[in-house]
C-alpha cells in the first residue's frame, strides 16, 4: 500500500515539489562543504604560536606581570608573543615567572 496520490496532477505537483526540495538540500550541503573547507584552510594558515608570552596589566601603561611558556594554560588574554631573549630580558628586568609553566627553568634563568 503506498500513500502516493492516485491521479498524474497530484503526482506532478509532489515531483516539482520534491526536486525544489533536492536543489534547497544540495544548496546547504555545498555550503556546508564550503564552510568546512575554510575552516581546515584557516587551521592550516594559522601561525605557530610563540614560543615566550609575555603578560600585560590591566591597562596599556602598567607593566607586564608575567612570562609563561607559549600554549600556557595560565596565560591571560592580555599576552603577547616575545622572543626568547625579550623573555630573558623580562626575567632579569623582575618580571615574574609563571609558577604553572616555569618559563625561568625552561629558559635556564636562575636568580
Amino acid at each position: 500500500m503506498t500513500d502516493l496520490p492516485p491521479d498524474l496532477p497530484r503526482l506532478r505537483t509532489l515531483e516539482t515539489w520534491l526536486q525544489l526540495t533536492l536543489n534547497q538540500v544540495r544548496q546547504q550541503i555545498a555550503a556546508a562543504e564550503q564552510r568546512e573547507a575554510e575552516r581546515q584552510h584557516g587551521e592550516q594558515a594559522r601561525p605557530p604560536a610563540p614560543d615566550w608570552l609575555l603578560e600585560r596589566g590591566l591597562n596599556r601603561d602598567s607593566p607586564p606581570i608575567q612570562i609563561h611558556i607559549g600554549g600556557c594554560w595560565n596565560s591571560g588574554k592580555r599576552s603577547k608573543g616575545i622572543t626568547r631573549d625579550e623573555a630573558l630580558r623580562a626575567l632579569a628586568d623582575g618580571v615574574k615567572a609563571c609558577g604553572a609553566c616555569r618559563p625561568d627553568s625552561e629558559l635556564g634563568y636562575l636568580d
